[in-house]
């Protein structure tokens, strides 16, 4: 504290003009008092008092101080919520995906955009499936923050996992309602600080929402299944918008409660609209009102999925998001009868002969004679472990997608085991060879029974032609009945 600048000679050889300049616009007195908060210094403040006033006194050095220390600590605060919400922004977008993967099934374009007040949980996925099908997801964790950020990493890692099971949606949801209670139950009650964040504590993912759907483009079927999330919409070619009434199904975390499916059949060129609730939520509307805001800016034909992302976003983003916004447009896709085939198969060892020659006849017809042999080897021991150990119906479809999809259906719900079978045994080999030739296979279940499907590379990348419009047209049998 200084009572009388003039009498300072410390003070004013710092900056001789500066602080001549000071004194001659008649500041008499002066208080400094340091900006510190959590032992780091952040600066300084300058209390001046004019010539015609009293100099300052101890009690208000000491107010001084305490406005000084106050200020500090909301500096850095904010400095060290900067600091953290950058590091969720940069956590969440790393992972978030950054493309849409390869295939066939639909076209897609998404948006995130973060919340200004702080970064959610908010994610979105596009998943290949084997057959050509395509997993569809978005979820909002509950919670800002870094802890939001990681818990829907964390979630978005194990949809991935759950959807290489090939599980319907419920199921998904069932698997992921487990993890997210889990989750809950890892979680120290007491928290730890974040290193390097905020100090907010770690405390556990108090629950989070989700939609899975699958779309089939051979079958143009779609099975959702939602756990509290808001519903999708579905936009026919012709404009008009739907909210499925599809289950709601409790939020993930609660435990004990089921999720129910819902199945769609779609016409080619629709659009099926994911969404979290930060679009459609505003504290200044229902959330009617903004389901009908959705579905005035999707109530446009002939649009493409990029285009009705950001016509939604221009219609319905507001001028300060409170909340993060994750948005995904499919564009539907179908695989026609000149990309599918599929015929029944008798049960009977000698139908596998005839089978052979009718996969090599469709195969040299799609221009795959390459891949011939490799297929006929790959069906072979299929069809020949679902006559020997499967019951009912048996069924061979063929699916020319950017991968020649060789699938063989049963009845039955037991699913061949892998083994390695050793130099002295007689068989065991099969399924062997089966994994050697195939770049993929596995095992889906239906409601019906199984399905066996197995991969195979193409010789070159081909990608598939437009989708027949015929799509209703019945296939041509692929294989001919042995006679």
């Amino acid at each position: 504290m200084e009572d009388d600048l003039t009498l300072a000679p410390g003070w004013q050889a710092q900056d001789p003009d500066q602080t001549r300049k000071v004194i001659d616009y008649g500041v008499r007195s002066l208080v400094t008092v340091p900006l510190r908060a959590r032992g780091v210094l952040l600066g300084v403040v300058n209390f001046w008092r004019m010539a015609e006033r009293d100099p300052f006194e101890e009690e208000e050095v000491t107010l001084a101080e305490e406005l000084a220390s106050h200020a500090a600590v909301c500096i850095d605060n904010a400095r060290r919520y900067t600091r953290e919400h950058t590091m969720a922004v940069t956590l969440q977008h790393s992972l978030l995906p950054r493309a849409v993967p390869a295939q066939s099934a639909l076209d897609v374009a998404f948006r995130y955009l973060p919340a200004e007040s702080g970064v959610g949980g908010d994610w979105f996925d596009v998943i290949p499936l084997p057959g050509a099908r395509v997993a569809l997801v978005v979820g909002d964790v509950v919670g800002h923050g870094l802890h939001a950020a990681a818990t829907m990493g964390r979630l978005r890692t194990a949809v991935h996992n759950f959807s290489t099971l090939d599980l319907p949606p419920d199921e998904i949801l069932t698997h992921l309602d487990d993890l997210v209670a889990r989750i809950d139950q890892d979680e120290s009650p007491l928290g730890q600080d974040i290193p390097g964040g905020g100090g907010e504590p770690l405390t556990g993912a108090t629950g989070a929402t989700c939609l899975y759907a699958i779309y089939d483009p051979v079958t143009r079927r779609c099975t959702m299944a939602r756990a509290g999330h808001p519903p999708p919409a579905v936009v026919s070619p012709d404009g008009s918008v739907e909210f499925p009434d599809l289950p709601a199904g409790p939020p993930l975390g609660l435990g004990g409660l089921p999720f129910d499916t819902a199945e769609l059949e779609l016409a080619e060129n629709s659009h099926v609209v994911l969404y979290t609730d930060g679009l459609i939520e505003d504290r200044r509307r229902e959330i009617d009102i903004g389901l009908e805001m959705l579905r005035d800016a999707l109530s446009h034909p002939g649009r493409s999925p990029e285009e009705v992302c950001t016509e939604v976003l221009d219609a319905m983003l507001p001028t300060q998001p409170g909340d993060d916004i994750a948005l995904i447009a499919a564009r539907t896709r179908v695989l026609g009868p000149g990309r599918v085939v599929s015929s029944d198969v008798p049960s009977d060892p000698a139908a596998v002969a005839g089978v052979r020659a009718g996969v090599q006849r469709q195969l040299e017809e799609w221009g795959m004679g390459e891949v011939a042999f490799t297929a006929e080897l790959v069906l072979s021991e299929l069809i020949t472990n679902a006559i020997r150990h499967a019951t009912g119906p048996i069924r061979l479809q063929l699916v020319h997608d950017r991968v020649l999809i060789c699938e063989v259906s049963d009845t039955s719900s037991t699913s061949p085991h892998l083994r390695y079978a050793t130099p002295v045994d007689e068989g065991g080999r099969g399924l062997f060879l089966v994994a050697q030739f195939a770049e993929r296979w596995g095992t889906r279940y239906t409601a019906g029974g199984k399905v066996i499907w197995a991969e195979l590379a193409l010789p070159e990348p081909q990608e598939p032609s437009e989708a027949s419009p015929s799509a209703h047209a019945p296939p041509a049998p692929a294989v001919p009945e042995p006679s």
